[in-house]
């Protein structure tokens, strides 16, 4: 769902951590149909930002895809790897940890809205190989059902409008003409999964205690006007895609790499047992240790 920054609540990587349990078992997967629309023919090599949980990650790698799956929260990465075998690390879309032009396909699957766009759309760019595409996606609520629309009203007020979060790639010099398309599906909630959704919704999260309380009781008591018995309740979702192919010609030169390892002139000290890059500002190589995805 599209929650759009705000000055007033703690920043994302504050809220979700601790609902990390709530979010993995309440919030939607993607239609396959969609998955096979954001990543085209074939298999590729695919960078995942803001991977969360691994909704997105185990369909990636079920596709066959060979997957990177980032994200700033450790917790929500612990129950990623308990279930997907794919590669992953603790890092950020403006800091990303890989060589240049090193991946056919970025991926962003509920999280681009969160980045600070100027530092990750270059970083985005500069990690793609030639031809290389970004793939963005959001599950948002099908609003066009009045419960719905109460519901929303209810866990994410601040959800924002069909492309809004999609705006800044389709604003930035570093990617061409952004194609997007859209689909339909249900997901089943008992009154239990439905306060598990409203919980993982930051919104919620950053509550206090007893504003928190008093939401989640509304929710409880809108599904028992709405929920279906042992059917449960059916919550409809639109899933928002949007693509769009990398032009490199538009990033500023990269310097050259510094030379590892030393010359024999030039022994390594003894802490000097891997490369270390200097920092420098996206879309540079990051001053991290980099990950050979090869």
């Amino acid at each position: 769902m599209i929650e759009p920054r705000g000055s007033e609540r703690p920043p994302p990587e504050r809220s979700f951590g601790p609902v990390a349990d709530a979010y993995d078992r309440a919030r939607p997967s993607y239609p396959s149909e969609a998955v096979g629309w954001l990543t085209g023919a074939g298999t590729s090599v695919v960078l995942e930002l803001g991977a969360g949980t691994g909704k997105l990650t185990r369909l990636l790698h079920d596709a066959g895809h060979e997957v990177l799956a980032v994200d700033p929260l450790p917790e929500m990465l612990a129950r990623l790897a308990e279930r997907t075998p794919v590669k992953h690390v603790v890092a950020t879309a403006e800091q990303v940890p890989l060589r240049s032009r090193s991946v056919d396909l970025v991926v962003c699957g509920q999280s681009f809205h969160w980045f600070d766009h100027e530092r990750a759309l270059p970083e985005m760019a500069r990690v793609l190989r030639p031809g290389g595409e970004v793939a963005l996606v959001w599950n948002t609520y099908d609003v066009s059902i009045p419960w719905v629309r109460r519901l929303k009203a209810l866990i994410s007020p601040d959800q924002g409008t069909q492309d809004e979060a999609a705006l800044p790639l389709m604003e930035t010099p570093y990617f061409g003409f952004v194609d997007k398309k859209q689909f339909r599906f249900w997901q089943t909630h008992t009154a239990a999964s439905l306060a598990d959704l409203a919980r993982s919704v930051s919104h919620v999260a950053t509550m206090s205690e007893s504003e928190r309380a008093r939401t989640l009781a509304k929710v409880d008591d809108l599904y028992a006007e709405y929920g279906r018995g042992h059917d449960g309740m059916q919550l409809p979702y639109v899933t928002r895609c949007y693509r769009a192919v990398v032009r490199h010609q538009e990033l500023p030169p990269e310097p050259p790499p510094p030379t590892w390892p030393p010359s024999p002139a030039e022994p390594p000290r003894a802490h000097d047992t891997e490369p270390v890059l200097p920092a420098r500002k996206p879309p540079e190589d990051p001053g991290t240790q980099l990950i050979d995805f090869r």
